[in-house]
């Protein structure tokens, strides 16, 4: 850690505030939204088909509009997007806390998807353009601090939400506040270079839109790694449900525990996924995206950390065998429940491993591919599609899911690995062709400012 903290101080101030600013937001993101649903259950009263509304609503909110938002940095400047989304989410998690009908809330779930779509490729792009020739360093202590956030967010909501989901709501809306005065007062205005597309307005838009969806070498880069997301994404969804179901079937064979300790097993044990993929990132980002820099470039990085995604799910296969051992031999509960677990844990361990090798040189990938013109839009993009997979995926792996052994046991994990070496294949068939080298950069119009910053050496003044 003291190297990372080394690393930090050797940036610009707006890398560092920019940093800082992905920290407090995914603490205050992740302080509220896993709790959110039982406080509009149970303490609001609401229908569970009214909550997953809700949620959704956010969801859609940000992976449909992150394009729009990207378009906003670039035409309008990183810090204003920036600005507007922290001090929507600002409003809309005071909202979620307070609000107790349907409208009200579906309006501030809303904003706060769209404050996510504002803020999340303006941040990037900003970035990008003041870290210059450092972006792969940068975007692996971003990465960093983003995993920071999920650690202790839910840990400071959990102690809040003892005393009162408004309590978590407002101290989460406090943060954002906090964030967007700080960046008002410190973060310099940074601009991207002056569009191609000169018409202002939507027609200006749709040709910047137009011209980012041309750039085929980007387009397929973007398919490519939109498995990953799906990949990822399960750490959120059939990880959990599995340890939570093998917990629950384990916990009631070894010794016949009942079901609030086997529910506490299953709590214990998912939590422990999420602290297992974070202190991957946390304790080793910084080493491993050193190490890996001095031995491959993107084309050999990104592939190979893809396989390591795909290999991350072969573990899940023996956590039947396990279960069954268990249950045969009438282990107690507690060695039990770690039994049938480790299997996830290593699962999320490699998962956490393979984001670590891919992050830093995917965001830089990203810039190079769009020539540092209209980054802000090509992030925008990139999410939205990464998002659309998310949701094709988690349909498709929740579906599987719901049939009975042998297949729900067998049948995802094998699909997400081979998802994944899919990926992987495509990534080595593009880099081999050079389609994960920059295109030639245009020439910046007359009285735009140039895309990056100045060489090293030179610092913008603020």
């Amino acid at each position: 850690m003291i190297e990372t903290w080394r690393r930090f101080r050797g940036f610009d101030r707006s890398v560092r505030l920019l940093m800082v600013n992905q920290l407090t937001i995914n603490t205050a993101f992740y302080m509220l939204m896993p709790y959110l649903a039982f406080h509009l259950t149970d303490s609001v009263g609401m229908a569970v088909w009214a909550v997953g509304l809700v949620l959704g609503m956010r969801n859609l909110a940000q992976q449909g509009m992150f394009l729009v938002g990207g378009s906003i940095a670039d035409r309008l400047g990183y810090k204003p997007a920036i600005l507007a989304g922290c001090a929507l989410r600002t409003a809309g998690f005071a909202a979620l806390g307070f609000a107790d009908s349907l409208p009200v809330l579906l309006l501030a779930s809303a904003a706060t998807g769209f404050a996510g779509a504002l803020f999340n490729p303006a941040v990037r792009a900003y970035l990008a353009a003041d870290a210059g020739d450092r972006r792969v360093e940068a975007f692996a202590l971003f990465n960093v601090f983003y995993q920071t956030g999920i650690l202790v967010g839910p840990l400071v909501g959990m102690a809040l939400v003892a005393v009162d989901f408004r309590a978590v709501a407002g101290v989460a809306a406090a943060l954002f506040l906090a964030l967007t005065v700080l960046q008002a007062r410190s973060l310099p205005a940074r601009r991207a270079a002056a569009p191609t597309d000169q018409r202002a307005g939507v027609v200006g838009v749709l040709g910047d839109w137009r011209r980012v969806l041309a750039n085929r070498g980007f387009v397929a880069f973007t398919v490519a790694m939109a498995g990953s997301y799906v990949l990822n994404f399960q750490i959120y969804l059939a990880l959990p449900l599995t340890v939570q179901d093998v917990v629950a079937t384990t916990g009631a064979a070894a010794g016949g525990a009942g079901g609030s300790t086997s529910g506490g097993f299953g709590s214990v044990a998912v939590a422990s996924l999420f602290a297992v993929s974070a202190l991957v990132a946390i304790a080793g980002q910084v080493r491993i995206t050193d190490w890996a820099k001095r031995r491959w470039d993107a084309a050999q990085a990104l592939p190979r950390g893809l396989a390591v995604m795909a290999v991350a799910f072969l573990p899940m296969l023996a956590v039947p065998p396990i279960a069954e051992t268990v249950a045969g031999a009438a282990v107690a509960p507690l060695p039990a429940t770690a039994l049938v677990v480790a299997p996830a844990l290593l699962t999320a361990a490699l998962l956490g491993l393979g984001g670590v090798l891919v992050y830093p040189f995917e965001m830089d990938t990203v810039v190079r591919l769009s020539g540092e013109r209209l980054v802000a839009t090509h992030y925008g993009l990139y999410n939205t599609v990464s998002g659309v997979a998310i949701t094709a995926g988690n349909l498709a792996v929740g579906a599987v899911l719901e049939f009975d052994p042998p297949i729900a046991a067998i049948v995802p994990w094998l699909a997400l690995a081979a998802l994944g070496t899919a990926g992987a294949l495509c990534l080595v068939v593009i880099g081999r062709s050079g389609g994960l080298t920059s295109p030639p950069r245009p020439a910046t119009p007359t009285g735009a400012e140039p895309a990056l910053p100045q060489p090293p050496g030179r610092r913008r003044s603020d």
